[in-house]
């Protein structure tokens, strides 16, 4: 009976404090100034979307693009949102204590928390009322966006609500210790900027850098915008709510009743310990729940990587090896561990047992930006230099000689490095890679983590005969395709192991489960072409790389296949660069059949072939072949042009050349005894070389590492590299007539915030005529 009295009593409370608030002007300016900023917002982005739409392009995840991308409307609202908040709750207390009404309640049964829970409640109303702006916005993309997805912009809008809610419980407590309105509001924003500041004080120390990390409130709201509702940030806004509505609660009791002053400090104190445990309890990885609302479940590891860590049992340690005189040291800094922490949030999420270990130390690592900023300088002064730079205790680094008692980094250059480690001892690298995103992304991260659970698959480079080499650091080379620790898409960094074999000497063991042979300047001998050939007969895995002015060497190779590699380089007329540069499209067949090239020919992904050879397998017969580059109808195959820098190239079917659509790279696939025979056979062995794969083809956004994922996906028999593909976007259009941008302008800045401020010059003229 009294529990539901005090709501009764909550809501009077309210009631009267809503007829205050939107019969004063205050409010209304709030929610007329709120709306136009999210109006010029959205003007801006969605207008963006309709132009596109409108000149014929293919919008690509609009709702994303409109709300949550670098231009989203919803980022900005929780940056700026601190400065209406305070506005409307400076006088929540402060007007009572001024015109003496406050006398008036604590001398009637009103309960202090219903009084505290009426005004809070006032405040959740209001903050509805700025949600309910946002959402004219959202309903109006909803209507319009094809496909619209809800649960990502709702979860979004959520997370902005409490942010508004954790703003008003502090504005609310403020305005309970100042009978001056203007006080009030100054000390929230004095609260706001600390809670705001502190998540970046005392980052050096381990006991600190938790507590501290976790009292902030900077970004709370980002992951419910991005689409995931985590379990910590849901409480961390409902402990900062309790927190200081406590607080407000205890304040109006000290004034209301005699206190002792030890009394009052053990109260607070508690309410403090309170706050503290359970903030603690729910930042525990083991504690954390989470809600992926994106229709891509983007937030979320993909189903093979959960696979992965489901099947992995035991104790996880990663070990990050930071040399300061590395470039990238700064990423394992103390300070910069709970950043670091969150790159692999996903996967404590799946794996709570996790553990995480730095160790810091210094050695000669190649970084010529050291070179020009400290010249003339040894190392152990450079070291002394950036430790005073970046405020760090020299004695918390490892000399040389102490890192190499404890790990030998040489043969990782000593570059930022981590090691993950089971319980039995298996270990697994992870580096950082020559790109601009530098850390290794869920690709690289569960193929390291898969090689504890799954053999990885042995891919064996043919050596001699003129072929490319995997050692080889030059443009025609395979060091990056095959070994290269600091490429992203080297068979290395994705579950794979390679060696050299040498088709004279050495045996195709079944430990081989793929072998490369690559450009035959000179034929195969009888030995190494019967060893082939054996390995063929029995079921193995090829993958085989021609090359132009190679096909006499080749075709002996690939002749009991029923392939043929055509004489001559097929050309396409390029206005950028080299006609011998091919643009090669991905076949409908090739992305229907291996989901790797599926959204790449949605797109219209292309690669880029230097000198390919056409591939004729209208001789196969006991495989499946699948095109799967091929050539546009107006490329042609080139005989009489030889000099590829200042030749003519011009089609002349009466030199035998042939034009139309060319297949430059096919798949060949069949049953041997129990296993599924699968062979992969390009046109051109530059494809995958070093030039190609790091080279920027003028006029061509080629995708070459996508042949290197493709095939090898394929050729391991779907174990590696990991999938990590997620459902396509399905938000893609508008459904609205070209030529309505400037009226979404109009309604969006103008009509709309006109609206809400006519609506409120009518409230209050007639709440003055009454």
């Amino acid at each position: 009976m009294k529990w539901n009295n005090n709501i009764k009593t909550a809501i009077r409370v309210a009631k009267i404090e809503l007829n205050s608030m939107f019969y004063s002007p205050v409010a209304w300016l709030v929610l007329v100034i709120f709306g136009f900023q999210i109006g010029m917002a959205f003007a801006r982005v969605f207008g963006e979307q309709i132009r596109y739409q409108d000149m014929g392009y293919d919008l690509w995840q609009v709702t994303s693009a409109v709300f949550v991308g670098m231009k989203g409307i919803l980022p900005p609202i929780q940056r700026y949102i601190y400065l209406y908040i305070p506005l409307i709750t400076m006088g929540l207390m402060s007007r009572e204590y001024q015109s003496g009404s406050i006398k008036l309640l604590y001398s009637s049964p009103v309960k202090n928390a219903s009084i505290i829970m009426g005004k809070f409640l006032s405040m959740m109303i209001y903050g509805l009322a700025l949600m309910a702006v946002l959402g004219v916005f959202v309903l109006f993309a909803a209507i319009t966006v094809v496909n619209f997805d809800y649960p990502m912009i709702l979860t979004g809008m959520l997370g902005l609500y409490l942010l508004i809610l954790a703003y008003s419980a502090i504005g609310l407590f403020m305005s309970s210790i100042t009978k001056y309105q203007v006080v009030a509001a100054i000390g929230t924003l004095a609260i706001l900027a600390i809670l705001n500041f502190i998540g970046g004080v005392g980052q050096e120390y381990d006991f600190v850098r938790n507590i501290t990390y976790w009292l902030s409130i900077t970004g709370r709201s980002d992951s419910f915008i991005e689409g995931l509702m985590a379990s910590d940030d849901v409480l961390y806004f409902l402990i900062v709510i309790g927190f200081f509505l406590s607080l407000s609660i205890l304040k109006l009791n000290t004034e209301k009743s005699i206190m002792s002053f030890k009394t009052k400090v053990m109260k607070y104190s508690a309410i403090v310990v309170v706050a503290i445990a359970l903030g603690y309890v729910s930042s525990l990885s083991s504690m954390k729940y989470y809600y992926d609302a994106t229709y891509t479940k983007s937030n979320t590891l993909s189903k093979e990587s959960q696979e992965v860590l489901k099947n992995l049992e035991g104790d996880l340690k990663i070990t990050t090896y930071v040399n300061l005189l590395d470039e990238s040291f700064y990423y394992g800094l103390p300070r910069n561990r709970n950043k670091d922490f969150e790159r692999f949030e996903k996967y404590f999420r799946f794996k709570p047992d996790i553990k995480m270990k730095y160790v810091y130390y210094y050695d000669k690592a190649n970084n010529p930006s050291l070179e020009w900023r400290y010249p003339n300088k040894t190392d152990d002064e450079r070291v002394d230099l950036l430790c005073k730079a970046n405020r760090l205790d020299i004695k918390m680094f490892m000399t040389p000689d102490e890192i190499k008692e404890v790990i030998d980094l040489k043969p990782e250059l000593n570059r930022f490095l981590r090691i993950v480690e089971r319980e039995n001892g298996q270990k697994a690298y992870l580096r950082m890679f020559n790109d601009n995103n530098k850390h290794p992304d869920e690709a690289e991260i569960s193929a390291a983590l898969k090689r504890f659970i799954s053999p990885s698959p042995m891919v064996a480079f043919s050596t001699g005969y003129g072929s490319r080499e995997m050692d080889n650091y030059g443009g025609r080379g395979f060091y990056l395709f095959a070994k290269d620790k600091w490429f992203r898409q080297s068979l290395l960094n994705n579950g794979f192991d390679t060696k050299t074999i040498d088709l004279d000497k050495d045996e195709i063991d079944d430990s081989i489960q793929v072998l490369v042979i690559s450009d035959l300047r000179e034929p195969l001998s009888d030995v190494a072409m019967n060893n082939v050939q054996k390995y063929i007969d029995r079921g193995g895995n090829l993958f085989i790389l021609g090359e132009y002015n190679r096909e006499v060497n080749m075709n002996k190779l690939v002749a009991s296949l029923g392939v043929k590699f055509e004489e001559g380089v097929v050309v396409n007329k390029n206005e950028y660069t080299s006609p011998t540069v091919l643009v090669g499209f991905f076949t409908p067949e090739a992305a229907k059949k291996y989901p790797t090239y599926e959204k790449l020919q949605k797109y219209d992904y292309v690669v880029a072939l230097p000198t390919a050879q056409a591939i004729d397998y209208s001789g196969v017969k006991d495989f499946e072949v699948t095109p799967v580059l091929v050539s546009d109808q107006d490329a042609w195959i080139e005989k009489e042009t030889t000099d590829f820098v200042d030749g003519e190239f011009e089609y002349n079917p009466e030199a035998g050349e042939k034009k139309g659509v060319h297949a430059v790279l096919v798949t060949l696939s069949r049953k041997v005894g129990d296993k599924e025979q699968r062979i992969v056979i390009s046109g051109d062995a530059d494809v995958v070389a070093n030039e190609a794969l790091t080279s920027q083809f003028t006029g061509i956004s080629a995708s070459n590492y996508s042949i290197i994922n493709g095939s090898f996906r394929w050729l391991s028999n779907e174990q590696f590299p990991v999938d990590t593909r997620r459902a396509d976007y399905i938000d893609t259009s508008l459904r609205l007539p070209k030529g309505c941008r400037s009226w979404v302008n109009w309604g969006s800045m103008c009509v709309f915030p006109l609206l809400i401020c006519m609506l409120g010059i009518v409230v209050i003229f007639r709440r003055k005529r009454k």
